[in-house]
């Protein structure tokens, strides 16, 4: 019997492979990614962020934001004027994962017309009913 080998980071750190899945589930995440690089250059209401990010309903920029300042990548800052103002920009942390998101941002800008494609391609031959109908599945 061939002994099969496991990596990835969930190995490497067994003890804490629940919370970095859960760590990367909220900087994985597409309003997270567009929220934080939308915040890259600098502090918006957020009006202004709703406005700045396509598709974003109110409740999921709401949770989104809450969820990232609970995670400290983000600070929000309230002022006591009429009417209220709010605005929320990045914290030291949340700069910290600016790389990371500008690079995921620009692969998508990039290779957005390669993976339509792929997917045209793939619904036109059928693929994923073939590999259902035969059994087969090379990703197993």
């Amino acid at each position: 019997m061939a002994v099969r080998t496991i990596s990835g980071p969930c190995q490497a750190w067994p003890e804490e492979s629940g919370f970095i899945r859960e760590v990367l589930d909220r900087i994985g995440d597409k309003w997270t990614v567009l929220v934080v690089s939308t915040l890259a250059g600098g502090s918006l209401r957020y009006s202004d962020l709703q406005a700045s990010i396509p598709g974003i309903s109110q409740r999921m920029l709401t949770v989104t934001l809450k969820a990232l300042e609970s995670d400290g990548l983000l600070l929000r800052t309230a002022y006591a004027e009429i009417p209220p103002r709010v605005e929320y920009e990045l914290t030291p942390l949340g700069h910290s994962l600016l790389d990371a998101v500008k690079a995921l941002v620009e692969w998508a800008a990039t290779h957005h017309e390669d993976v339509a494609a792929s997917r045209l391609r793939h619904e036109q031959t059928g693929v994923g009913r073939q590999k259902a109908r035969t059994g087969t599945d090379s990703s197993a």
